[in-house]
């Protein structure tokens, strides 16, 4: 046998998700002669979009249920289980029920007003279900309530001054007087997969970064980081109150807000962070863990991994990049394929990525590249045979 290959590739947004890349790059391979290669397809994600997708393609069982969408419709949401010895893990992805793909068609975003609440309704399902770890993957959202709808849909009250619960969105947080957490469901272990480390508040912060990204103006920045950071005094009041009393508090630990990664996903990891005492991981380096990366790279010939689009995210620690870095501790070389990459060879080399692939080289029309992604993906799978496998 001439070896084994990991194919580990993220998805391509908007043309395949990460198991249609691996099956393409696979038939590449295979159709360009390398029969005496062993192919193991291993989709990746780094606890965004396509995270249930990866999981999975690697032998978790999908979950649907419905629950509320972004700005209150009823969408269809997966997420994925599996049993280990220590108990069921459930995936989790944010987007599925949260995400900016799950606005209406047609729909405007609804920065002051979308909920997380989805996402707290799918935790909710999970840990009924027998879930007593819930890896929560972060990216793509349409809200930034701070968690907010999440922490509702679990049990926790956010009060106005009158004693009644606060509507959906960030916008209300501004009148947030009290939190009861005494309803919270409790029984499971949270994990945050996420690679962003962004503080909560600030110039840096979820408001300010991220919220015109979900349609916010400038305006309704300035209402967001309000309602986030009044989020913020209410949960440290709420905890020092409850320490002074000899109770548990809302929060693990002082400062949550400012800890790297509160501001993911709109605040929602302040929200994990705060309520549900959560560990924060890179997203990436859990998710490989979960699908039992070195396990599977251990005495491999090559990696091929990749994503839609290479360049200086790609080099701050994407996908692509963990992959590297996972498959360097075994000695395993690694090349990657795109849609098109920015980067040169140098910086790929730097990363740990041998070389890169792009559709872009095999057809100019990048048009074509989105509308054709998986034939052309075989012929670049066909140059990297080409390149390793050819005696």
């Amino acid at each position: 046998m001439a070896g084994r290959v990991v194919v580990a590739p993220d998805k391509f947004r908007g043309s395949l998700t990460s198991p249609e890349v691996a099956a393409h790059v696979a038939a590449g391979l295979r159709s360009a002669g390398s029969g005496q290669v062993l192919v193991v397809r291993l989709p990746v994600a780094d606890g965004g979009d396509g995270t249930v997708d990866a999981v999975v393609a690697s032998g978790f069982t999908r979950v649907e249920t419905e629950v509320t969408g972004p700005v209150g419709e009823r969408v269809l949401a997966a997420y994925a289980v599996r049993d280990e010895p220590d108990g069921r893990v459930a995936v989790i992805e944010l987007a599925e029920a949260s995400g900016l793909r799950r606005l209406p068609e047609g729909a405007a975003p609804a920065p002051l007003t979308a909920t997380s609440r989805g996402a707290g309704e799918l935790v909710a399902h999970a840990v009924r279900h027998g879930a007593t770890r819930i890896v929560l993957g972060l990216g793509g959202s349409a809200c930034t309530d701070g968690g907010a709808g999440m922490v509702q849909a679990l049990g926790v009250r956010l009060l106005d001054a009158a004693g009644n619960d606060l509507p959906p969105g960030g916008a209300a947080l501004r009148d947030l007087h009290a939190i009861d957490v005494s309803g919270r469901l409790r029984g499971f272990e949270v994990v945050v997969a996420s690679d962003v480390d962004n503080p909560l508040l600030g110039p840096y912060g979820a408001a300010t970064v991220y919220g015109p990204q979900k349609g916010a103006t400038p305006g309704d920045v300035t209402v967001l980081e309000a309602g986030l950071a009044r989020l913020a005094a209410v949960v440290a009041r709420t905890r020092a109150l409850a320490g002074a009393a000899g109770h548990g508090g809302v929060v693990r630990a002082a400062g949550v807000a400012d800890r790297p990664g509160a501001g993911a996903a709109g605040g929602v990891g302040f929200g994990a962070l705060a309520f549900l005492e959560a560990r924060i991981r890179p997203g990436i380096g859990y998710l490989l863990d979960l699908v039992d990366f070195d396990r599977h790279v251990e005495g491999a010939r090559l990696v091929i991994t990749g994503e839609g689009s290479i360049d200086e995210q790609t080099l701050r620690g994407k996908a692509p990049v963990g992959v590297a870095a996972a498959a360097a501790r075994h000695g395993v070389p690694v090349v990657a394929v795109c849609g098109r990459r920015s980067v040169g060879d140098e910086e790929l080399r730097a990363v740990g990525i041998e070389a890169a692939y792009a559709l872009t080289d095999v057809e100019p029309d990048v048009r074509r590249c989105m509308a054709e992604a998986g034939p052309l993906l075989e012929r670049l799978a066909g140059r990297i045979a080409a390149a390793f496998f050819t005696p």
